[in-house]
């Protein structure tokens, strides 16, 4: 695909340009242009980074369900990307030129991307730059739906119903680092027998229709006592219904398409359960920062000691960022997908 110029980009940086990729939506679909932009400048507190390797998250590519407006200009695509600095911003002295880091980065799909510092993790020795960029999103977003909100416990039954995601993958694999048991829910049967020898201790092959009897009968009449719900409106009640006593459920996506559901209130009420939504788009910078510090606590050292690493399904070469996402829309993948930079 020929880079077509953009007249409205961030300042050049000597008049230097690079090639990215931008995204509009256009009624219910999802437009990609490969441009030729000006490369941006560090800002206060950002680092600039030559990147080496790009992840695909579903949410952005999802058009028509209120994440995105129906129609407007287009905007740098690609949320997350692993690189090495080569601009340093003023105030920030934490990273160095040539530091190897990953993080939360508008515009990932380019040659070149800001990040802030206090975003920025030092991409630990045992990742690959692959697996460098499906880290920081993901797992900072897994911190927040088992640790952060969801107070799990070793011993507690967790359910990832869409188990076999980027996020389901990391949700199961973070719950048994912290030693709780996982039940996963796919609609394959092949990819949840591909998920067991990675830890996932039960695989339940359904999309929705007997889930909560199948999680009673693994969990001995229990239930799930905490439930990561990735696929949306269509298992809502479902999962509800599979919780035990006192049980949570964090709503972090619905590639269901389906965003309203009917919440059982006798349920809620008797076995006082909590509900609760997993989401970055409303956190302010600073809520951003400190989720970004808990996360390096919490779970990074499982990553460093090579304990959890991503699972990359497919990695793709930079100018195939479409055929990357309609291989993502395919719904065929086990884990992270990936866009080649550098």
């Amino acid at each position: 695909m020929t880079p077509i110029p953009d007249p409205a980009s961030s300042p050049a940086s000597n008049g230097a340009t690079m090639k990215s990729w931008w995204i509009r939506t256009e009624g219910n679909a999802m437009r990609l242009e490969l441009r030729e932009t000006p490369m941006p400048e560090a800002k206060a507190g950002q680092v600039r980074v030559r990147i080496h390797a790009a992840s695909l998250n579903r949410g952005e590519f999802v058009a028509g369900l209120g994440l995105h407006a129906a129609a407007g200009p287009a905007r740098p695509a690609g949320f997350e990307a692993a690189g090495e600095v080569d601009q340093v911003g003023s105030g920030v002295t934490q990273i160095r030129l040539g530091d190897r880091v990953m993080g939360r980065c508008e515009g990932a799909f380019a040659q070149f991307g800001c990040i802030h510092a206090s975003e920025a993790l030092a991409v630990p020795p045992a990742l690959d730059w692959a697996q460098a960029a499906s880290t920081s999103l993901v797992y900072s977003t897994v911190h927040d739906i088992l640790i952060g909100q969801g107070k799990l416990k070793a011993g507690e039954w967790v359910l990832v119903a869409g188990v076999s995601s980027g996020v389901g993958v990391a949700a199961f694999q973070v719950a048994r680092a912290l030693g709780a048991r996982v039940i996963g829910t796919s609609g394959s049967s092949d990819k949840l027998a591909r998920l067991r020898p990675l830890g996932l201790d039960i695989g339940v092959a359904t999309r929705g229709p007997g889930l909560a009897e199948a999680v009673r009968q693994a969990t001995d009449g229990h239930g799930a006592d905490l439930a990561v719900n990735n696929v949306g409106g269509s298992v809502f009640a479902e999962i509800v219904e599979a919780l035990a006593f006192e049980g949570r459920m964090a709503t972090v996506g619905y590639v269901d398409g389906v965003v309203t559901a009917q919440i059982d209130i006798l349920a809620l009420h008797k076995k006082r359960l909590t509900l609760y939504g997993v989401s970055n788009k409303l956190r302010s910078m600073a809520q951003r920062i400190e989720a970004t510090q808990r996360f390096a606590q919490d779970v990074m050292p499982y990553v460093a000691q090579g304990t959890i690493a991503p699972l990359i399904d497919r990695v793709f070469p930079f100018e195939e960022l479409d055929a990357a996402r309609r291989y993502m829309e395919g719904g065929t993948h086990l884990g992270k997908i990936v866009l080649r930079v550098a």
